[in-house]
């Protein structure tokens, strides 16, 4: 038995890796938030992400794949998640003229960043087809080692995450000593500008599977 937990533990953390390492909101937020925040940016965002996958996995368990894969509910996440992602964004963009590289950002945030990371993933679309697609076959062959197959593949998923976005902020906090708060800002510009993309393909997501 050890042997299988042991391949579900490893190709489930190889496949979440490389979709962790793909650039996407949560990957941009991290990189705009952790110069300010310090390192545990990125492993908040992701208990806040792994919490809402844990919720995904048990409804999965219970019978409700028919339901993430609705288009009503593709189509409603898509269009919610492209007017969150573009407030966010806008945000950003409003507040570069105040932007500084230092510490003392962390105490004036005061918004939670591990509900941060349950918006995040709750907002994109592809996050809930993934898991009502490619995930719930992974957790279905799981189950043939019982309970203790759907802890291997969970574990496996959520320490790639984990283990990437804890890197990205260390890498931003480090790095922060060789960029000036110009590159600074110009940097969250960057991401605000990505986060633009995101919603306008999600808004094309959701008009596309609408007609």
């Amino acid at each position: 038995m050890f042997p299988g937990l042991a391949t579900i533990f490893l190709s489930s953390f190889v496949i979440a890796l490389s979709g962790a390492l793909m650039p996407g909101p949560l990957l941009t937020v991290t990189i705009a938030e952790s110069s300010g925040r310090g390192m545990l940016t990125g492993p908040l965002l992701i208990i806040g992400h792994g919490l809402l996958e844990l919720t995904v996995v048990i409804a999965l368990l219970s019978g409700f794949a028919p339901l993430l894969l609705r288009d009503d509910i593709f189509v409603t996440v898509s269009l919610v998640g492209g007017v969150i992602l573009l407030w966010m964004a806008f945000s950003m963009l409003r507040g570069i003229p105040h932007l500084r590289l230092d510490y003392d950002q962390k105490t004036r945030r005061s918004e939670n960043i591990i509900i941060t990371g349950i918006i995040l993933s709750a907002v994109n679309p592809y996050f809930i087809l993934w898991w009502a697609t490619i995930g719930l076959g992974y957790i279905i062959y799981s189950t043939k080692f019982g309970i203790a197959g759907v802890i291997a593949f969970f574990l496996g998923h959520i320490l790639a995450d984990l283990g990437w976005y804890s890197c990205v902020s260390w890498a931003m906090v480090k790095g922060r000593r060789f960029i000036s708060n110009t590159g600074y800002r110009r940097l969250i510009a960057g991401c605000a500008v990505f986060l633009i993309v995101f919603a306008g393909y999600f808004f094309y997501s959701g008009v596309d599977r609408l007609v």
